[in-house]
């Protein structure tokens, strides 16, 4: 039986969790998530908990329930407070600026990149070369961070790129020529 499968996730106040069939909505203070599960996977609300089991004793169902259980958490915890994710710009011509809900980065490209924000997300640009990605998905909040940070990968000989607030990266030492 998978050990985090097992704990019992716990609801709080001005949390709403409604059941139908192989589907869990979750409702709260900054928004509603939903998610279908599979048939292996039973899911059960008592006393302000929700429990993950399984149906029989396979390594599918064991995986399946404690990926499900985790998923369930991080609704949970995302209608009540939500995630952020931050990116830091590392080369002088790199900016961000704010465009109505849209994101318009200057990449060093012949034009300027933008990115409009799906349902859900919320992008802030406190300073130019910093950029906050929030949402209350947090699937949602890393895959538009992972996309972003793509655009310009870490270059680690020059020492510029986009990468994560509190991400250590190396330089490297260049060739020298004999």
């Amino acid at each position: 039986m998978s050990r985090l499968g097992k704990l019992a996730i716990s609801i709080p106040d001005g949390v709403n969790v409604t059941l139908k069939e192989n589907a869990i909505l979750v409702k709260g203070p900054k928004g509603e998530l939903s998610r279908s599960f599979p048939e292996k996977v039973i899911v059960k609300i008592e006393e302000k908990k929700i429990h993950v089991e399984r149906t029989d004793a396979t390594k599918t169902s064991n995986m399946n329930q404690g990926l499900l259980r985790s998923l369930i958490n991080n609704m949970v915890l995302g209608v009540t407070q939500g995630y952020m994710k931050e990116l830091v710009l590392e080369a002088r011509e790199y900016k961000a600026q704010l465009d109505g809900t849209s994101l318009k980065l200057s990449l060093g490209f012949s034009h300027p990149v933008i990115m409009k924000a799906p349902e859900g997300i919320k992008f802030e640009v406190p300073e130019e070369k910093r950029v906050i990605i929030s949402g209350r998905d947090k699937e949602l909040v890393g895959q538009i961070t992972a996309n972003i940070k793509k655009l310009r990968k870490w270059e680690p000989y020059v020492s510029k790129g986009i990468k994560y607030k509190g991400e250590k990266v190396r330089k490297k030492e260049r060739k020298t020529g004999v």
